[in-house]
């Protein structure tokens, strides 16, 4: 029971290393999340084909504050549910149960945190003249891969099987605020070989950038201007075939790095979340869901450290 609210926020540091929340954090994410944690007990125990009445059986061990704290601890150390169990004094089956029902509510709060950005809202950088030309606001699209368990059927193992990971992997795509780093849009989760620009096109996000704000990305979302809602997308410069680079195209893709690089760090702030680093023990199951509700955790760190948490 060592890791219950009601024990560890008298150790702030602690708190922040277990969840990656301060406490100011966490008690700011409650007023988001309880509300409907308590309707989907309401809806849980009025279900038709539940056989005891509304308050009957034996009450639950942890209430709805520490629910949400173990399925945060969850994510961000990725412990197994034993473990899980003793920090918090239930069993490993009880644990099961609450990710399994609080996971969808942070899944829905970080959807509601997640917002393009407004091109109305000017805040030119001070970049090289060679990227003068690109939008002011804009945001940046990137992926990373996770390793998972090797599926069992060598025809399936082989469509899970990232030639560049060398490993089997799955994939989650990121679409970040080119100014201010929070996650703007995740996809959902797919196989490791799928190509970046065939995820970018399937998700369709592109249709969903707001008019006026610029997509960009790296090398692997070459042609992005060729699809729906791409028009105008950004991507470096390739070298030419047969031929040196020219100065210009390696200053240009140097300055272009520089404003793109912010995205690198958004996704280092989500995979510092182990759930979304480790290896993959859930049998690729709920990838997505994990995905969004970490992106929810990582925009109110941000927000707050910036002084933007009732934004």
């Amino acid at each position: 029971m060592i890791a219950r609210y009601a024990h560890l926020h008298r150790f702030p540091s602690v708190f922040l290393s277990l969840t990656g929340l301060r406490l100011t954090e966490f008690t700011a994410l409650l007023p988001d999340i309880l509300p409907a944690f308590a309707a989907a007990e309401v809806a849980r125990h009025a279900r038709a084909d539940r056989q005891r009445a509304p308050g009957g059986g034996p009450s639950f061990e942890l209430d709805g504050r520490d629910q949400i704290l173990l399925t945060i601890v969850w994510l961000r150390q990725y412990f197994t549910q034993p473990v899980l169990g003793w920090l918090f004094g239930v069993s490993d089956s009880t644990v099961s149960r609450v990710i399994a029902r609080v996971l969808p509510l942070l899944e829905a709060a970080g959807r509601d945190a997640m917002r393009m950005p407004d091109p109305g809202c000017r805040k030119r950088r001070t970049f090289d003249d060679l990227v003068a030309d690109l939008p002011e606001i804009f945001v940046v699209i990137d992926s990373f891969e996770q390793e998972v368990q090797r599926p069992l059927e060598r025809s399936e193992a082989d469509r899970w099987y990232s030639g560049k990971k060398k490993m089997h992997t799955i994939k989650s795509q990121v679409v970040v605020n080119g100014h201010t780093g929070e996650i703007c849009d995740t996809s959902t989760s797919v196989r490791g070989p799928t190509a970046d620009i065939t995820l970018l096109k399937d998700s369709q996000i592109l249709e969903r950038v707001p008019e006026g704000v610029g997509r960009e990305g790296d090398l692997a979302y070459v042609g992005i201007d060729g699809l729906p809602g791409g028009a105008g997308g950004a991507t470096p410069r390739r070298k030419p075939r047969g031929k040196e680079r020219p100065a210009e195209d390696i200053a240009y893709n140097r300055a272009f790095a520089q404003r793109r690089i912010i995205v690198e760090h958004s996704i280092g702030r989500m995979r510092r979340y182990q759930a979304l680093s480790a290896p993959d023990r859930e049998h690729r199951a709920r990838h997505a869901a994990r995905t969004a509700a970490v992106a929810g955790l990582v925009n109110r760190q941000l927000r707050n450290r910036d002084g933007r948490l009732a934004a």
